[in-house]
């Protein structure tokens, strides 16, 4: 895998072994930060982190810091590794948590910009709702959502747009 684009664009970095992640196509993460324009600066929550591929891109383009949560043991091993291949320690938390608890002992983190890729199976319309508290006021959310489903509501925030990608879509909200 590779970052795409920012100060980091063109490095390389590894997903985790087997397939219980599914890490965003180039096209989509292209499609996602190109759609966000500026982020320099900014503070961002990557919720399902996987590979890591959202937060090291979010780094690449000026991010000033991520917290990346991920559960699956393989999963964060490697974007630990990731971290410190890309030389990135002083810029991404990578934390071993599931985000409902994460989300349960850091109630008054606040973030400019939370990113929600949750596995498609089981989507759990509370648990985004619950993640996106994160944002900060004027903050922004981004869910990865399937392509054939409405876009959920959630309460506080305006749906700003819809962007379908093949059998997936981009889904930004901003925080009231």
């Amino acid at each position: 895998m590779r970052i795409i684009s920012g100060k980091l664009g063109g490095r390389q970095f590894h997903a985790p072994p087997g397939n219980r992640t599914h890490p965003m196509s180039d096209k989509m993460r292209g499609a996602l930060f190109n759609t966000l324009g500026d982020i320099n600066s900014s503070t961002v929550l990557d919720t399902f982190a996987g590979s890591g591929a959202l937060s090291f891109e979010a780094v690449s383009r000026g991010a000033a810091h991520v917290t990346a949560i991920e559960i699956d043991k393989n999963a964060h091993t490697q974007v630990l590794k990731n971290i410190k291949t890309l030389e990135i320690e002083d810029k991404v938390r990578a934390v071993r948590a599931n985000v409902s608890g994460w989300s349960d002992n850091n109630p008054e983190a606040r973030f400019d910009l939370v990113l929600l890729d949750p596995p498609y199976e089981g989507i759990s319309l509370l648990l985004i709702s619950k993640m996106s508290l994160h944002a900060k006021n004027g903050g922004l959310v981004v869910l990865s959502y399937p392509g054939d489903k409405q876009p959920p509501n959630i309460k506080g925030f305006d749906l700003i747009t819809a962007k379908l990608y093949g059998d997936s879509q981009l889904v930004f909200y901003r925080k009231k």
